[in-house]
């Protein structure tokens, strides 16, 4: 396995290669806490724990379920969108933008325990990127961003002032920085974190747009404005794409630090992690920097000094699910219902046929109770092992890859008690998405042989170096190809076959690909339901 902790004192780039959009980061003592964008995928908000930088677990997530109740149905690239993470007074703050409901803020005094139901600080359409900020005074703030495709315009900073505990906005929206004024453009300037040093308001925003931007800093003696800017960080002569947004840090002996992501297509936004240095007053962002102080992203250098030493760590994709629970990898496609999964009688995980969307004919897209994680790896095999004895004429369980269309292999029970397997593809848009039936055969299955196991690869057709796959940017690969998904299926005693899929998961918008595993049912009627087992998911990186 390919770790990010190279073992000799040094770490390479990216820190953590999974989709973790829009990160944000705190240290509190001598723990550094991160959360990211949830968007429909509930469990949301997720809490990762690091006490070196480099080395992160996922513990936790601070949102169960997303308020709303229209998220009973997912609403793709909608939801919970770039959070801000804080400490303040013994209690732990996220702040959250729903794009077409205003700002959240969610509390914990325990960041590892339940957190508090979120609580609404402003309602509003195209209301993006909040950071809370409180001032040596007692007020305070929040800085953030605006959606253009909710409110009509975008690259604009605004600020208001809230109550001290954080909770209500008590003033109205001001705009402080617009990117669009030639006098100081900063294309699509958004995701502000608001930091103070040295008597200067610092605002640190991603710029230039997700695929080829730039990191850019703002700063003030005022924090209303007005606000010089200037450029810290891009890609120079790397092939790190869009090295922006995310959160400054610093360590206990005061050196900074900043992690934030790199789009990397069908995998989402993975997260780098790069030093801070400042010159007259400005922070210079990676190494090599040019005639303008600006940096550029670093591939290896030596580990922050935090004055820990931190296990080898790495983040789960195999689960066991022992006593029939499934791990925090795991996340459903919309809002979860605790009826969407249990124990069988063998301890293994049961995920019930049900048909929470009401469709006459259900598609996975729209079905909040289909089980999810993130890739984690370029290239990986995974199998997995389900037994549908449980299921009811009509009910299907199986296997998905998600990207902006989707995968999926199947096996179905029919009207006659036959077992078929069926490979489906989705074509149409988020609103109108229908699975097109590629393939479909007659197994020998029966209710004596009710076991499958799924042979997933996604792998390259061509060699390449594994080093390469993590480090390349993209958009200008060094193969010119993404990898692809080939699955193979063995039904019951019989030998593996192979379905015949070659599939690259296109992108998604702003949500890389996820593998997902399902029991759906196509009665509209959730009273009388079957189930599925599964029994274990084993993940290698190749």
């Amino acid at each position: 396995m390919r770790f990010s902790d190279r073992g000799n004192g040094n770490f390479q780039n990216p820190i953590l290669f999974a989709d973790y959009s829009d990160p944000d980061v705190i240290r509190v003592g001598d723990t550094y806490f991160m959360t990211a964008s949830s968007f429909n995928y509930t469990p949301g908000l997720p809490i990762l724990v690091s006490r070196d930088l480099v080395n992160w677990k996922l513990v936790n997530y601070a949102l169960k379920n997303i308020p709303e109740e229209r998220f009973s149905i997912p609403r793709h690239s909608q939801g919970v969108w770039a959070p801000s993470i804080r400490y303040h007074e013994g209690m732990f703050y996220i702040y959250y933008g729903m794009p077409d409901e205003g700002y959240f803020v969610i509390r914990a005094k325990d960041p590892y325990g339940e957190w508090e139901e979120p609580v609404c600080v402003l309602p509003g359409k195209g209301l993006i990127d909040p950071c809370p900020f409180w001032d040596e005074d007692g007020k305070a703030y929040v800085i953030h961003g605006y959606a253009k495709s909710r409110i009509g315009f975008k690259s604009i900073l605004g600020i208001f002032e809230m109550s001290p505990d954080g909770l209500k906005a008590i003033t109205e929206d001001h705009f402080i920085f617009n990117g669009n004024d030639p006098e100081h453009p900063a294309v699509t300037i958004e995701g502000p974190k608001v930091y103070k040093r040295d008597g200067y308001y610092y605002i640190w925003a991603p710029a230039g747009g997700v695929v080829d931007g730039y990191q850019v800093v703002l700063r003030s003696e005022n924090i209303r404005g007005p606000y010089e800017i200037k450029e810290v960080m891009h890609t120079g002569s790397t092939v790190i794409n869009g090295p922006h947004q995310g959160g400054l840090v610093d360590t206990v002996n005061g050196d900074e630090w900043f992690i934030h992501f790199q789009d990397r297509g069908l995998y989402g936004r993975i997260c780098h992690l790069q030093p801070v240095s400042w010159k007259n007053g400005w922070p210079v962002v990676g190494v090599n920097p040019d005639e303008n102080d600006i940096g550029e992203p670093v591939y290896e250098l030596k580990k922050p000094d935090t004055g820990i030493s931190e296990n080898i760590v790495y983040l789960e994709s195999s689960d066991d699910f022992a006593d029939g629970k499934y791990g925090l990898q795991w996340q459903w496609l919309g809002n979860h219902r605790d009826d969407f999964s249990g124990k069988s009688d063998t301890g293994a995980l049961r995920l019930f046929s049900l048909n929470p969307s009401g469709e006459e004919e259900p598609v996975i897209w729209r079905s909040a109770n289909v089980l999810t994680q993130k890739l984690i790896f370029p290239v990986f095999e995974t199998e997995i092992k389900m037994d549908v004895a449980g299921l009811k004429a009509g009910e299907r369980a199986g296997i998905c890859m998600t990207g902006g269309q989707y995968i999926s292999a199947y096996i179905e029970k029919a009207d006659n008690d036959e077992f078929m397997l069926k490979i489906a593809e989705s074509e149409g848009g988020d609103a109108d998405k229908i699975e097109v039936i590629k393939e479909s055969f007659k197994t020998d299955l029966s209710p004596d042989k009710t076991e499958v196991i799924w042979k997933l690869r996604f792998d390259l057709d061509e060699e390449m170096d594994s080093e390469k796959l993590y480090f390349q940017n993209v958009h200008e690969p060094f193969t010119g190809k993404n990898p692809s998904l080939k699955i193979s299926v063995q039904l019951g005693d019989s030998e593996y076959r192979d379905l015949g899929v070659s599939y690259t998961p296109s992108d998604h918008t702003w949500v890389g690909a996820k593998l997902a595993i399902y029991a759906i049912s196509g009665n509209k009627d959730d009273i009388d339901h079957g189930y599925a087992d599964f029994l274990y998911v084993k993940t290698k990186e190749l």
